[in-house]
C-alpha cells in the first residue's frame, strides 16, 4: 500500500452548511459486483434456484436430522445447508443496500418487500433444521460435537442447542415467519421509509435551507451555539410532528417482542439478546451496574466541557460541541489518510484491507435525500467482501465513524476464512473490532498534537467518544428495558415514552447538562429500538473490551498485533467468553469493567490538569 503524509485534520473556520454535502460528493458504492441492477434477471434466478434447493434440501434431510446423523452425514447436510443460505440471501442483501442507499427509488423498495417475502419462504422451507438438531438426544449430540469431522460447526451446534427450550413447533415457527412479513419487518420498513423521507427546515447563512438528517446532525458539531441550538430543535420538531406514527410502530414492535417472549417462555425480555451474544445474564448486569456507578465520572467531564466552552453548564446542543470555536473540516480524501495512516502503525495489513474498501468501491459515504440515517457496515457471506454506508458530513466525529463503520469490515474480512454458520460474531465482538479502529485514530491523532491546545482538543474528542459509546449507550440500553416493562401494562402514548426517556436522560446527565424541553421527542430517531431489541448494550460492552485490548496493545507493541487479528479472524467461531480467556481477560468479574471505568476517570483527570 502507498504511504501517506502524516497530517492532522485541518482546524479552520467552517461554513456552517454547504461542506456537509460536499464533504464525500460522489463517493457511492458500486454494487455490481452482487448484480447489474434491479432489473437484472439473476435475481429471481437466484431466488427461484435457492427455493428449488431448499424443497429438495428438506425431503431429503427432514426427519434425518433428528433421527441421528453420523458426523460425515451430517457435515454433507451443513455444507448443503449454508450454500443453499448462500444464494438465497443474495437478493436481499443487494436489496437492502440499495434500499439503504436509495429509500425513495420505488423500484427499490418494490425489490426490497419482494426479496424480503421470499426470504420469509426460503426460512419456513429451512426451520426444521435447527428443530431437528435441538431434538437430538444429549448423548447423541454431544459425540457429533465431539467429532473431530465437524470441528468447523461445532460452535454453531452449541450454539443452536442453546436455545432449545425457546423453539416451537415447526408449524408454528413457520407460522411466525410467514406472518412476521407483515407484521414486525412491515413496522420496521415503515419506520426506515418514514424516516428517511424527513427534511430539515433551518436558516442558515441568511437563507432557509431544507437539511437531510445527515446535514442537521452535522450542524451539532458547529461552533455557532446559536446554529447548533437552531438544529437540534429543528431536528428534534420534524421528529415530534411524526409522533403518531412512530409512537405507533414502537408500540407495536415491543408488544410483539412481548408475545414472542411469551410464546417461546423466556423469562426476561432481553433473554434473547443475551443468548445471541452468548453471554450469561450475570456477565451483562455485572457491566451494567458498574458502568452506572461511574455516571459521575461523565457528569465530570461535561462540567469541565462546559468551563472550557465559558458556559455555566452544557445544554442539549453543547454535548458535542467543538471547544476551540472553530469545526474541524476533513473532507474525506484526508479522512482516508487520516484513517490508513492510524491503521499502518498497527498493522500494514490493517491498512491494506482497509484501502481495499476505497479502491474498490465498497463505501457509500456521500451525504445526499433519501439515504436512510445511521452508519453500517454490511456482510452477508465470507465469500463477498462487505459494503460501508455512511453520511460523511467533514466532522471529527464523522472520520471515526468512518473508522469505526471500517472496523466492522476489518473484522468481517479477517473472519472470511470461517464457514457461513460460524462467519458473523455476537454484538459485543463487533463492536469491540469498530471501536477499537476508533482507538487507532485517536491514538495516531493524539501521537501528532503539536501543542497543548491541539492535546486538550484530542482529548475532548476521545471523551465525547466515550460518552457517547459508553455511557449514553448504557442510558438508551436502561431506557429500553424501561419502555418494554411499561408496555407489559398498557399501551404508551408518545408522552408516555417520553417521559421515561427523560428520566433515563436525567439519570445519567443529573446537573451536567440542562436538556431541551424538545429532547423528550430523541427516543424517536434510535433505529436500534427498532430493528435489534437492546442493541445499545453491545456498545458499551465492546468499548470497555476495547480500553482494556488497547491498554495491553500499549504495553506489548507488535507482539500483541497477531493475537488481536487472530481474535478477529475467530469471527463467530467461539463463544466470546472463552475467546477473551485467551487473552486473559474474565469478564464475568466486575474488577475488570472497573479497571475499563478507571481508565476514563485517568482521561477526566488529565483533562482536568490541562484546564488548570
Amino acid at each position: 500500500m502507498p504511504r501517506h503524509e502524516l497530517h492532522l485534520p485541518p482546524v479552520a473556520a467552517a461554513p456552517a452548511y454547504s461542506s456537509a454535502a460536499a464533504a464525500a460528493a460522489g463517493v457511492r458504492w458500486d454494487l455490481v459486483e452482487l448484480y447489474s441492477g434491479p432489473d437484472d434477471p439473476r435475481l429471481a434466478t437466484d431466488a427461484r434456484d435457492a427455493h428449488q434447493r431448499a424443497e429438495r434440501f428438506a425431503a431429503a434431510w427432514r426427519g434425518a436430522l433428528r433421527a441421528g446423523p453420523t458426523a460425515t452425514e451430517l457435515l454433507r447436510a451443513l455444507r448443503e445447508y449454508e450454500a443453499i443460505l448462500e444464494v438465497g440471501q443474495r437478493p436481499g442483501f443487494y436489496a437492502s443496500l440499495l434500499a439503504a442507499a436509495d429509500s425513495g427509488d420505488p423500484v427499490v423498495l418494490d425489490l426490497e418487500q419482494r426479496t424480503t417475502e421470499e426470504q420469509a419462504e426460503l426460512r419456513t422451507l429451512l426451520v426444521f433444521v435447527d428443530l431437528e438438531l435441538t431434538a437430538l438426544d444429549d448423548d447423541r449430540f454431544a459425540a457429533l460435537v465431539a467429532d473431530p469431522v465437524l470441528v468447523d460447526y461445532a460452535h454453531f451446534l452449541r450454539t443452536v442447542r442453546r436455545f432449545k427450550s425457546h423453539l416451537l413447533s415447526e408449524d408454528e415457527e413457520r407460522v411466525l415467519v410467514r406472518k412476521s412479513v407483515s407484521g414486525p419487518a412491515a413496522f420496521a420498513q415503515l419506520y426506515d421509509e418514514l424516516t428517511a423521507s424527513l427534511r430539515f427546515r433551518l436558516l442558515v447563512d441568511g437563507a432557509e435551507r431544507v437539511l437531510t438528517d445527515g446535514e442537521v446532525m452535522a450542524l451539532l458539531h458547529h461552533p455557532d451555539r446559536e446554529l447548533r441550538r437552531r438544529a437540534l430543535r429543528a431536528f428534534l420538531d420534524e421528529y415530534a410532528a411524526h409522533q403518531l406514527p412512530l409512537t405507533a410502530v414502537t408500540n407495536a414492535l415491543v408488544l410483539d417482542h412481548r408475545i414472542d417472549c411469551e410464546l417461546r417462555e423466556y423469562q426476561d425480555l432481553a433473554a434473547p439478546t443475551h443468548l445471541a451474544n452468548e453471554l450469561d445474564p450475570a456477565t451483562v448486569a455485572v457491566m451494567m451496574d458498574v458502568v452506572e456507578r461511574h455516571y459521575p465520572v461523565i457528569r465530570r467531564f461535561l462540567t469541565l466541557k462546559a468551563r472550557i466552552l465559558g458556559l455555566p453548564r452544557l445544554a442539549s446542543a453543547d454535548v458535542y460541541a467543538p471547544i476551540d470555536g472553530v469545526a474541524a473540516q476533513v473532507p474525506i480524501a484526508h479522512g482516508r489518510t487520516i484513517i490508513l495512516d492510524a491503521f499502518g502503525r498497527f498493522s500494514g495489513a490493517f491498512a491494506d484491507l482497509a484501502a481495499a474498501f476505497f479502491d474498490g468501491r465498497w463505501i457509500d459515504a456521500e451525504v445526499r435525500p433519501g439515504k436512510r440515517h445511521g452508519a453500517f457496515c454490511a456482510a452477508w457471506s465470507p465469500r463477498h467482501h462487505p459494503y460501508v454506508l455512511a453520511s460523511y458530513a467533514g466532522t471529527s466525529r464523522d472520520v471515526a465513524t468512518l473508522a469505526h463503520e471500517l472496523g466492522h469490515g476489518l473484522h468481517s474480512t479477517l473472519a472470511r476464512r470461517q464457514t457461513l454458520l460460524n462467519y458473523d460474531a455476537p454484538l459485543v465482538l463487533a463492536e469491540t473490532a469498530s471501536v477499537f479502529a476508533e482507538m487507532l485514530v485517536t491514538d495516531h491523532l493524539v501521537a501528532l498534537a503539536p501543542d497543548v491546545a491541539t492535546r486538550r482538543r484530542l482529548l475532548v474528542e476521545t471523551l465525547d467518544e466515550m460518552y457517547g459509546t459508553i455511557f449514553r449507550q448504557h442510558a438508551l440500553t436502561r431506557f429500553e428495558l424501561a419502555l418494554h416493562a411499561a408496555r407489559r401494562e398498557r399501551r404508551l402514548s408518545a408522552d408516555d415514552i417520553g417521559t421515561l426517556w427523560w428520566e433515563a436522560q436525567n439519570r445519567l446527565h443529573g446537573d451536567a447538562v440542562e436538556m431541551d424541553p424538545a429532547y423528550r421527542h430523541g427516543w424517536s430517531y434510535i433505529p436500534h429500538f427498532i430493528h435489534s431489541r437492546f442493541y445499545c448494550y453491545a456498545y458499551a460492552f465492546g468499548e470497555l473490551l476495547t480500553l482494556a485490548l488497547f491498554q495491553r496493545y500499549r504495553r506489548e507493541g507488535a507482539p500483541f498485533v497477531p493475537l488481536y487479528t487472530e481474535l478477529l479472524a475467530s469471527g463467530g467461531s467461539v463463544e466470546p467468553a472463552t475467546l477473551l480467556a485467551r487473552v486473559g481477560f474474565d469478564v464475568t468479574q466486575p474488577a475488570f469493567w472497573e479497571a475499563g471505568c478507571a481508565a476514563i476517570a485517568a482521561l477526566v483527570d488529565e483533562l482536568a490538569a490541562l484546564c488548570d
